[in-house]
This record gives C-alpha cells, structure tokens and sequence, in this order.
C-alpha cells in the first residue's frame, strides 16, 4: 500500500530555494537583505510548550561580525541558557557593532586573545571559512567548547585530521552550524529515516546554487574564485544530516565558467570551475547526487530529495509504504524570546542543539565526524573535477 502524507503540510511557508547561506554579499542598493536570511519559514509546532533542561547558563564567547553578521545570527544573545560573556572581531567598529547587538560589555581584539579568558567556556566560531579549523583548534586547546560556522575545513585534509585529533584529544563538544540540519524537509527526513520510514537510502539529491557573478565582499577576499565543492556541506547536508552515514567514494563532473572570476589565473585557488556536480557512493551502499554552483541563475537556494527502498520524499509529500502516521514531523518549539532565524527556520534550533548538548553533557547533532565527513567529501569531488571525474576514494571519520 502507498501512503502520500502531506496531511499536516510541514512544508507551509517554505519557499523551495529560499535556503541560501554565508555566500550572499553585502546589502544591494535597494537593501534587500544577504539571501537566505530572509527565509524564516518553520514548521514549528505551536501547540507544544519548551520546556527547560536546566537553570545554568552556558558562558558563551562570540567571534566574528562581517559580511554576514554571523556572530549575532544565531541567538545566543537571546538564550535563557546562555550568558555571553564576550565578543571580538579583528575589525573594531565591527566588533563594537556585535558587542552592541549582544548587549555586551566585554570585547576582545581577536580570538587569540578571548580564548585567554577563563570565564568561557564555549566559543563560537564565525570567522572567514580559511580559518575555521585553526581557529577551532585553538578553542580547544584553551579548554573550551567550539562551535563554527560552515565548513570545517578549508580545502585541506590534513587539516581535516589535525581537527578531528583536536576534538578527540580534548574530551570537549564541538558542532558545525550545518543550516539543513534544522530545515522543515530535512528534520522530517530525519525523522522518518530514524523510524525506519524510508529503510535503506538508495538515491538521494542535494542542491546547492547560488548565482555569484559579482565578486562578494569578504575577509581578505576568500570567497572570490572558490572551488564549488569546497563549499559543499549545504548540498550534501540532505545526506549526511539526514541518515548520519557518509560518503565513501566520488566521481565529479565540471564546466568551466565565463565569470572572469572563476578563470584559474584570476583566482588564489586557480579554480577553473563555477559548477560542480559529483556522483557519490554513500556508506549504505546507495547513490547520491550533490550540486553546487555559482554560475547558474534562477532558481536558487538549498534543496534536495531523497528515495528508499520503503519510500520517498519529495516536495513536501512522503510517498511510501511505511506507516509514519505516528512520527512527529515538525519541530519542537525554541525557547521564549529565541527566534527561528534565517536559512529555513534553522539559525534558532541550531544553537538550542549546541547550548544543550553542553548542559547534557552529550555529542551533538553534527558533530566533528559529521562535519568532516560534509565538509571533506566536497574536497575529494574537487580533485576528482580537477582530473576530469576520475573515481576517487574519501576519508572516513567515525566517533
């Protein structure tokens, strides 16, 4: 028997595409706000009540302020579990303007120098995406908690496995704010998956476009030229935090661009590529197709769809032969004052994940061997682009 469940419409509000993340450049013209941000369409259900795990208050440090304003973003501020204790960004009038929106007094003129402080213990990382790893290390190694904005590493697999490393040795949480984590359709993927709903994941599609034939603005220029699957976590996302397996192996395709930014002697990375398009082999023994472009316009934004072998998801509607009447598809409420944020209703629920992992005491959702695991298989696509779509095996990293 098939079963076509859209009864409870968990995706009302959602504009497919919407979804966009940290590549969206300054304020246009008309002020229209950085894309994705403006997408806070949530399937929260209202009928239920958020309850408290605890009293205690998470010490929380915030770093970094630029073209996305990601230090504020994510509503630490506004968490009756969390007290931030201080902010910092290499750019003072930056840093004043985050400690101003935090309502913090304390500010710091770099990371080096907050992680110094013994009243944190937990940091979160929103710097340029080439320092992510280092800057996380160095959390770590001050005793504290780490969270960081997307993605782990930067281009590296050595700095893939010195992160991992840092992580285990520390004994302490770290999480990546991986924006589908907490979109309507994948948190219901999620759910369905774990109830058995879709048994084995045989094909699954990840999308992410994101039209950039303007150079963006960003610190010391990092976003310009970027290679597509270096970026890769907001695609491959409708996998990864949807089943939690990996991916295993990868053969990618790619097209030279006509943006002169994406010409290789007019890029730091001599990147030739604005669209990537890799074939995977996922843990489970399935398929799965992850896109990620800069030169396509149109339709854009974070989106994908997934196919098991008892059923599937695909805008919205679950058709199958499981019985997922009984499974909660939609999200739990945030605590009072906590907004849902932008990048599909994400931003809120990924710091309530984060803050109560730390009052847990527990692993949270996207942690290091997620992250790693979304984060290096994009990296490996790119070698394989680079060589034409050779076949190429990828690094695996388990807790």
């Amino acid at each position: 028997m098939t079963q076509s469940i859209s009864r409870r419409n968990f995706f009302k509000g959602t504009v497919a595409g919407a979804g966009l993340l940290a590549l969206g450049g300054a304020f246009a013209a008309e002020e229209k706000p950085i894309q994705g941000f403006e997408d806070k369409a949530s399937n929260t259900d209202k009928s239920r009540v958020w309850t408290p795990i605890s009293d205690r208050k998470v010490r929380v440090g915030l770093v970094g302020y630029g073209v996305c304003k990601f230090g504020a973003a994510f509503e630490f501020q506004n968490h009756p579990n969390v007290e931030v204790v201080a902010v910092s960004d290499l750019i003072p009038e930056r840093c004043a303007e985050l400690a101003k929106v935090c309502k913090c007094e304390k500010t710091y003129p770099s990371l080096e120098e907050m992680v110094k402080d013994p009243k944190i213990e937990a940091i979160f990382v929103a710097t340029d995406a080439p320092s992510h790893c280092q800057h996380c290390i160095e959390v770590l190694k001050s005793g504290k908690h780490v969270a960081s904005a997307v993605p782990a590493v930067f281009g590296n697999l050595e700095d893939a496995d010195r992160l991992f490393e840092a992580v285990k040795s520390s004994g302490l949480n770290y999480m990546m704010f991986e924006t589908t984590t907490f979109h309507n359709d994948t948190y219901a993927m999620r759910q369905i998956y774990n109830a058995g709903g879709f048994g084995k994941m045989l094909y699954t599609e990840g999308e992410y476009y994101h039209y950039m034939d303007t150079p963006i603005d960003s610190y010391k220029g990092w976003r310009i030229g970027l290679p597509p699957q270096w970026y890769p976590t907001h695609s491959n996302g409708y996998y990864m935090t949807v089943t939690g397996g990996s991916f295993t192996e990868v053969s990618c395709m790619a097209a030279p661009s006509v943006i002169p930014e994406f010409q290789p002697d007019a890029n730091r990375y001599k990147n030739p590529f604005a669209t990537e398009i890799a074939l995977f082999r996922t843990s489970e023994g399935g398929m799965a197709r992850m896109a990620v472009s800069w030169d396509t316009p149109g339709l854009g934004g974070e989106m994908g769809r997934v196919r098991g072998q008892k059923g599937s998801l695909y805008g919205g509607q679950y058709e199958g032969k499981a019985d997922i009447s009984g499974i909660v598809l939609e999200k739990p409420p945030l605590p009072p004052g906590v907004d849902v944020g932008g990048h599909g209703g994400s931003h809120g629920y990924l710091c309530e994940e984060f803050v109560n992992s730390i009052l847990q005491a527990r692993t949270p959702l996207v942690n290091i061997a997620w992250a790693l695991n979304m984060t290096v298989s994009g990296i490996v696509a790119h070698q394989s682009a680079l060589k034409g779509g050779e076949l190429m095996k990828i690094p695996q990293y388990t807790l």
